[in-house]
């Protein structure tokens, strides 16, 4: 696969798998924008993306549920790199609690940044896809179809994901605009560690799930970013609406 003269946009750029699949498209030779709360994150990663083929990814610092950044976003990467053809929308939070333990704002703020988001900066990227015949590449989860009491608003979320996947591959395939989401399971990424987990919970969580999943082994950031670029290159030409499972076979038992 070559990426050479497009032109990639990735959410979540700086940590987890929106970085694992900055990198892997930058090895092959596309040109970057990678937008992220934090800055310095943001540099690191767009440093190894650089060495990689010597393109310089654009970086933009900024928070996807503000939507005068989101329109920022859209304006800078089109204004650097004159067009757009991949869009991923991987910048998510996670925020735990049910019924009886949580509250209203951390349900606004999952929803704000892992639905709200999405939907607001695709729509302003579209015209720019179409242009291009590009696609958009959603970073969903296995939450969306396998029920948790302990992250209701994050698998709420997710199942909104996939059918915004569904909905908008239905309404731009006449444009030639390809669109299909990524389902991990269990990723060992900083969106636990953000969510409050301790070091010590966060092995136990990734020791419990291992152990549980008929594989028996975690999926790394780099599995979904591999999964990820395969979706947006020429050998999917044929795939849209469609969710992509990578967990490991959890969704099995």
């Amino acid at each position: 696969m070559d990426f050479s003269d497009k032109v990639v946009l990735i959410t979540g750029g700086s940590s987890g798998i929106g970085a694992a699949t900055a990198i892997y498209f930058a090895n092959l030779s596309a040109k970057l924008v990678l937008v992220g709360r934090k800055e310095n994150a943001l540099r690191t990663i767009a440093a190894y993306c650089e060495n990689a083929k010597g393109i310089k990814p654009l970086t933009i610092t900024a928070d996807v549920t503000e939507d005068a950044e989101v329109g920022r976003i859209v304006e800078e990467a089109v204004g650097h790199f004159g067009k757009l053809d991949v869009l991923v929308n991987s910048a998510g939070v996670l925020k735990p609690g049910g019924m009886k333990n949580s509250n209203m704002e951390n349900y606004d703020k999952v929803m704000s940044t892992n639905m709200r988001a999405v939907y607001h900066l695709t729509m302003l990227a579209t015209r720019h896809l179409v242009q291009t015949k590009g696609c958009i590449i959603n970073v969903s989860s296995i939450n969306s179809t396998k029920p948790s009491a302990l992250t209701i608003a994050y698998n709420v979320s997710k199942a909104a994901l996939d059918q915004f996947t569904k909905c908008v591959a239905l309404e731009l395939a006449a444009d030639g605009v390809r669109v299909n989401s990524v389902n991990p399971g269990f990723v060992k990424t900083n969106i636990l560690s953000d969510a409050g987990l301790s070091e010590d919970q966060l092995e136990l969580v990734v020791q419990n799930i291992v152990n549980s999943q008929p594989l028996q082994k975690p999926v790394q950031a780099d599995d979904v970013a591999e999964v990820i670029v395969f979706l947006a290159s020429d050998k999917a030409k044929s795939i849209t609406g469609s969710c992509y499972v990578i967990d490991g076979g959890s969704l099995l038992k």
